[in-house]
């Protein structure tokens, strides 16, 4: 509705000397002053005065135990107007007072400040989430239909395999049968034949008993022990069939597992567990957990690697084989620090005080470099042109796989000089923040592209410049966006989750998890790694 003082019909005007739109209001008087008329209002002493803004007015009461007088302060312990009656009464003695104008104008600036901040900050945040809901809702039914899908496949392929294992034990029952069949039909031949010999035999023998001729009866030879011995029976073994008990354990090992389903939480204010003051004095680029107490720590233009315990104590101190400040290190499986000399292109493993090279390269140079679960090493590379930039698998010092391509051929990383670090999660998936394409680019363990992540929706225009990577247990990714001073939680398929940043980070680079999924963040310009807990 329109403040009648500013109405075109109707302009409110001081009620002394009628300049229009008065900016003061005596609530006492119910006068409306402009600046000029407030003093020579105040001058009449034979009342009280109350000078209030003229959006405040009405904000004097009178008061509901002394009806002669006006409130003009508030009891803060009470929260009520209260008078000068009352105030000079025991009942308020002993309470805080405060000024009923300057009380409503320190809350009235509050509300502003909220008001500004639900409206610019908490209500976008929670439209952000809302909007994300649908989403992971479609999300759930993406997840289930692909569980869904590998399940029936993996039905159908031990169906096949049983019905190809009963077919073929059927085919066996056919050949035996046709073996005992033909032993059968032998069997037959040789009585049927016998019988023959027999019966002509006994014609024989019947008329050399009619007959008187001594010749004839000479050459006669009994046959009879040759037929009492009765062909011999030959002896089967029929096959048998033994069903094994059905092991529903083992049939289920033989389908597979079906990992349960874990709901947590994402911390809206992530708790600093510790934070470690390092001895980098030019900028601290890298952190890699060697154990939940321990951490492998890399500074810039810094040719020593440093391990920490969480208690800021340095425990050990390794300079580098070329004396040269190496571009990035990893702790292998078998907790191993290994490390990349760009300059001298090689990939470097130190075990105990020894160094060991592993790798030298020819025309490329090692940049950024990541254990895996498998005890592989994942390294980024660009060529001395630089015009090329790769992945490329190592066990050991054998190349396995190199990752340079998508499908239609073109590059999956940029080239150049700017940062690329790698990590792979834990459903083998190569995770790289490539920083020149402000984009994280995941690609599969065969070097499919899963999906490029280059920020939230919310904010398609933001600069996004993804610096350190490192994946939680969850499958979560988990990214420094360093010019903005926050860290980026998206899930295994690129779906935005979550910020870290309202945790006094400054410049975080590298990152790391240990085996509680507590987060370790190198800040650069501290020199500190800042130990934080992100979930429930």
């Amino acid at each position: 509705m329109e403040d009648p003082m500013y109405s075109l019909q109707d302009v409110i005007r001081c009620d002394l000397c009628e300049t229009p739109v008065p900016p003061k209001h005596c609530d006492i008087c119910h006068l409306h002053l402009c600046e000029a008329c407030v003093g020579k209002h105040r001058s009449d002493e034979s009342k009280d005065h109350y000078i209030v803004p003229f959006i405040l007015r009405g904000i004097i009461t009178k008061c509901t135990k002394h009806s002669t007088e006006v409130c003009k302060q508030l009891c803060t312990t009470c929260n009520i107007p209260v008078c000068p009656l009352c105030i000079a009464s025991s009942e308020h003695e002993q309470h805080k007072k405060e000024d009923i104008l300057i009380f409503f104008e320190t809350k009235r600036e509050l509300m502003q400040e909220d008001l500004q901040d639900l409206e610019k900050s908490i209500y976008p945040k929670y439209q952000e989430a809302a909007t994300n809901i649908p989403v992971q809702r479609a999300d759930v039914n993406k997840r289930s239909q692909k569980l869904t899908t590998a399940l029936d496949k993996q039905g159908e392929a031990l169906h096949t395999e049983i019905d190809t294992i009963i077919q073929g034990m059927k085919s066996e029952i056919d050949d035996m049968d046709a073996q005992h069949i033909a032993a059968i039909d032998q069997q037959e031949d040789a009585i049927n034949h016998t019988i023959t010999e027999i019966t002509q035999a006994i014609l024989d023998l019947k008329r050399l008993l009619d007959t008187s001729d001594v010749c004839l009866v000479s050459e006669y030879t009994s046959r009879t022990e040759e037929f009492r011995g009765f062909p011999a029976w030959f002896r089967v073994t029929l096959p048998t069939f033994t069903p094994q008990e059905i092991n529903r354990e083992q049939i289920h090992q033989q389908i597979g597992s079906l990992s349960g389903l874990a709901i947590t939480f994402l911390l809206d204010e992530p708790r600093i567990l510790t934070d470690i003051q390092t001895e980098c004095r030019r900028g601290l680029y890298r952190v890699s957990c060697l154990s939940d107490s321990e951490l492998w720590t890399q500074g810039y233009d810094d040719n020593i690697l440093r391990l920490y315990n969480l208690q800021g104590k340095l425990q050990r101190s390794v300079q580098t084989k070329s004396g040269d400040w190496p571009q990035d290190i990893a702790v292998t499986r078998s907790g191993d620090l290994v490390y990349t000399d760009w300059k001298d292109r090689s990939i470097n493993l130190v075990r105990g005080t020894k160094i060991q090279r592993l790798i030298r390269l020819q025309g490329w140079r090692p940049l950024f470099l990541c254990s895996t679960s498998s005890g592989d090493l994942l390294v980024i590379m660009r060529s001395d042109d630089y015009k090329q930039t790769k992945v490329v698998r190592y066990s050991g010092s054998t190349e396995k796989q190199s990752i340079q391509w998508d499908d239609q051929g073109k590059p999956l990383y940029t080239s150049g000089l700017f940062y690329k670090y790698l990590s792979e999660n834990r459903n083998s998936d190569i995770c790289v923040a490539d920083f020149n394409a402000g984009a994280v680019v995941v690609v599969s363990a065969a070097g499919k592209l899963r999906f490029r992540y280059t920020g939230p929706p919310s904010t398609p225009g933001e600069s996004f410049r993804p610096f350190g990577i490192t994946t939680d247990s969850r499958a979560n990714i988990l990214t420094s966006d360093c010019i903005n001073h926050r860290i980026h939680i998206i899930d295994q398929d690129g779906l935005f989750l979550h910020f870290i940043h309202n945790c006094g980070l400054q410049w975080p680079q590298g990152l790391c998890v240990d085996s509680r999924d507590n987060l370790f963040v190198a800040a650069r310009d501290t020199c500190k790694v800042k130990k934080l807990q992100y979930y429930k």
